[in-house]
C-alpha cells in the first residue's frame, strides 16, 4: 500500500509527532513516503530519511513559509490527486488535524482522527481509536481512498535517528493557490515541555488553592485569596515540573477558576495526552479529565479524598 506521511513543523524543526508517524506507518509493512511542505526545509527533508522514510518529497515554496492551512491543503492535495494513495497519515497536532480535515474534503474522502492503533487487512487499514471518554476502544476503517489518519501524540514509538540511512528528496512543484490570510505574528507561548509531547506530566486541580498553610495578603477578597493560593500552589508544581523535566497540565475548573491559562488544560476539551508518568495534584477526576489523560502508563495521584473518581 502506497503511504504518505506529512511531516509537521515549525521554525525548522519537525515535531516528534511527526516520527512518530512513521514509525506508525512501518508497522504496517508498507514503503514511507514523508511529504515535507515548507519554505527552507531541505534539511528537515533529508533529516525524514534518518527517521525511517524511504522516500521524501519536498515541496520548497517561499509562499509556505508560514502555516496557512488552505494553500497547505491545496498543495498537498494537488500532490495527493496524481499519485493513487492508498493511506495518508498525520500527526494529531493542531496543524495536523486541521490540515488532515481540508485535505480530506479536497479529495472526497474520510478521515478518522486521534488513532492509537494500526492493523492490515487487505487493503483497508483498521484504526483503533478511543471512544465514549476514552471508557471504550473503536476499530473502523475509511471506505474512500486515500484513506485519510490523525495519530494520537505518544501512541507509538519514536524510531531512533539513524545518520548512515540518507537519501534525496524528490522536489515537486507545488501549487498554492490563492493566499486568502495573512499571518502577522506569532504570540509565544510560557515555553517548557509540550504537554502532547512530554513523557511526564505535573497537574494541578482546584485541590491546589486548599493549603491551610498559606495565608493570602489582608487586602484581598475571598475570591482573589482562593487564586492567590491556587498560584503559589501551580508555583510548586512548576517547580517540580522543571525538576522532572515535565510539563504543567491543569484540570477544567482549574482554568474555568483562572488559576493557570487554558494551554495547559487537560481533558476532552483541553490536550489528550499519553505521558509515560502522569501526576495529578489536587484533581477528583472528572469524566472529561480522565478521557484526556487515561492512557499515561502510570498515574500518581495525589487527593486527600479516598473515594476521589480519580482513584
Amino acid at each position: 500500500m502506497k503511504t504518505w506521511v506529512y511531516i509537521d513543523h515549525f521554525k525548522g524543526e519537525a515535531l516528534p509527532a511527526s516520527w512518530e508517524a512513521i514509525s506508525a506507518a512501518k508497522t504496517l509493512g508498507s514503503e514511507v513516503t514523508a511529504v515535507v511542505l515548507g519554505a527552507n526545509v531541505e534539511k528537515l527533508a533529508s533529516a525524514a530519511f534518518g527517521y525511517g522514510a524511504d522516500e521524501v518529497l519536498l515541496g520548497d515554496n517561499s509562499a509556505l513559509e508560514d502555516f496557512r492551512v488552505e494553500n497547505y491543503a491545496t498543495a498537498l492535495s494537488a500532490l495527493a490527486s496524481d499519485a493513487n494513495l492508498g493511506l495518508m497519515l498525520f500527526p494529531t497536532t493542531s496543524r495536523g488535524r486541521e490540515l488532515a480535515g481540508m485535505t480530506a474534503i479536497d479529495l472526497n474522502s474520510g478521515v478518522l482522527v486521534d488513532v492509537i492503533a494500526l492493523e492490515l487487512e487487505g487493503e483497508k487499514v483498521i484504526a483503533t481509536r478511543p471512544v465514549y471518554a476514552g471508557k471504550l476502544l473503536e476499530k473502523t476503517a475509511c471506505l474512500s481512498t486515500p484513506q485519510i489518519i490523525t495519530l494520537r501524540g505518544r501512541a507509538f514509538s519514536t524510531p531512533e535517528f539513524d545518520s548512515a540511512k540518507t537519501g534525496t528528496p524528490t522536489k515537486v512543484d507545488v501549487n498554492v493557490g490563492e493566499e486568502k490570510t495573512t499571518v502577522v505574528g506569532y504570540a509565544e507561548s510560557g515555553g517548557g515541555v509540550s504537554l502532547t509531547d512530554a513523557a511526564v506530566i505535573v497537574s494541578g486541580g482546584r485541590g491546589t488553592s486548599n493549603n491551610p498553610k498559606l495565608e493570602p495578603p489582608a487586602d484581598l477578597d475571598d475570591n482573589e485569596a482562593e487564586i492567590w493560593r491556587a498560584q503559589q500552589g501551580f508555583a510548586l508544581i512548576g517547580d517540580l515540573a522543571k525538576t522532572l523535566g515535565a510539563a504543567v497540565g491543569a484540570s477544567r475548573a482549574a482554568v474555568d477558576a483562572n488559576y493557570v491559562p487554558y494551554s495547559h488544560q487537560v481533558g476532552q476539551t483541553g490536550k489528550v495526552v499519553s505521558p509515560d508518568l502522569y501526576i495529578a495534584n489536587g484533581i477528583s477526576g472528572a469524566i472529561q479529565h480522565l478521557a484526556g489523560m487515561r492512557n499515561s502508563k502510570v498515574i500518581v495521584a495525589i487527593n486527600k479524598d479516598p473515594d476521589a473518581p480519580i482513584f
